[in-house]
C-alpha cells in the first residue's frame, strides 16, 4: 500500500507539473494590452489627432485655445510640492502661485499630445492661446517656457491668460468668447463646458492617472470628443 501510495503521489506530481507548464505556456502566449488600449474600450467619441486635422481641412485659420495643467503639461510635481509646503489649501495662497508661475514648471513634463496638437495647429497657421485657471502672480515665466517647450515662434506667442478660480463661475468662458476661440482643448469638465457655452468645439485631453488633480473627470460624459492616448 505504501509503494502504491508513493507511485500515485509521483504520478500526481508529474501531472501537476505538466499542467502548470501548459498553463504557463498559454499565459506567455497571451497577447498583452497597453493602458491606452484599455481606455479606448469605453463607448465614447474617441478621436485621433489625425482625425482632428482631417476634420479641419478647408477651414480657414482660426483662434484655438489650450488649457495648461494636465493638458499640455504634466505639472503635478509643482502642485505636489505646493501641498507639502502650504497644505491642502495651497491654491488660495499667493506665495504658491508666485513660485508655481515662476520656475516650478521646470519640473513639469510636456505631454506628447500637447506637442502634436500644437505642431498641427501651427502648420494650419491657427492662432494659439493658452488659457489657464491658475491664479495670476506678480510675474510669470510660464509664457516663455511654453513658447520654448513647444517650439512656438516668438512672434506668434501670446501671453498666457490666468483666469483664476471663482466659486460658481466658469472663469474661462468670458475669455473664450472675447478671443473668439473656436476650438478649446482641456482635461477638466469646466474646459469642455466653457467651449460649449460659447458654441465652440471642446475636445477632451485625458488626465494622467497619477495626476494630483483629483477626483478625475468622466471623459466623454459631456458628449465631447476625447483624444485617444492623450494621458501622456
Amino acid at each position: 500500500m505504501k509503494a502504491r501510495g508513493w507511485y500515485s503521489g509521483l504520478v500526481l506530481s508529474m501531472a501537476a507539473a505538466l499542467m502548470g507548464g501548459v498553463a504557463q505556456a498559454e499565459t506567455s502566449a497571451t497577447a498583452g494590452v497597453t493602458v491606452a488600449q484599455l481606455v479606448e474600450r469605453a463607448p465614447i467619441h474617441w478621436v485621433s489627432i489625425a482625425q482632428i486635422e482631417k476634420s479641419l481641412e478647408g477651414v480657414p485659420p482660426m483662434n484655438v485655445g489650450f488649457d495648461i495643467d494636465d493638458t499640455v503639461l504634466y505639472s503635478s510635481p509643482g502642485f505636489y510640492r505646493g501641498i507639502q509646503i502650504y497644505g491642502n489649501h495651497f491654491s488660495s495662497n499667493p506665495e504658491f502661485w508666485q513660485l508655481m508661475n515662476n520656475g516650478w514648471d521646470a519640473y513639469s513634463i510636456p505631454k506628447e499630445v500637447g506637442r502634436e496638437l500644437i505642431a498641427m495647429h501651427l502648420r494650419r497657421h491657427d492662432h494659439i492661446y493658452f488659457i489657464t485657471a491658475r491664479a495670476a502672480s506678480q510675474t510669470e515665466t510660464v509664457t516663455n517656457l511654453l513658447q520654448k517647450t513647444f517650439n512656438i515662434p516668438a512672434s506668434e506667442m501670446h501671453p498666457v491668460i490666468f483666469t483664476g478660480i471663482r466659486p460658481g463661475e466658469n472663469t474661462k468662458t468670458p475669455w473664450l468668447s472675447k478671443l473668439n476661440i473656436k476650438l478649446y482643448y482641456g482635461d477638466a469638465d469646466s474646459d469642455i463646458e466653457a467651449a460649449q457655452a460659447v458654441h465652440g468645439r471642446g475636445i477632451r485631453v485625458l488626465r494622467a492617472s497619477n495626476s494630483t488633480y483629483v477626483p478625475h473627470p468622466q471623459a466623454g460624459a459631456l458628449g465631447e470628443e476625447v483624444i485617444v492616448g492623450s494621458d501622456h
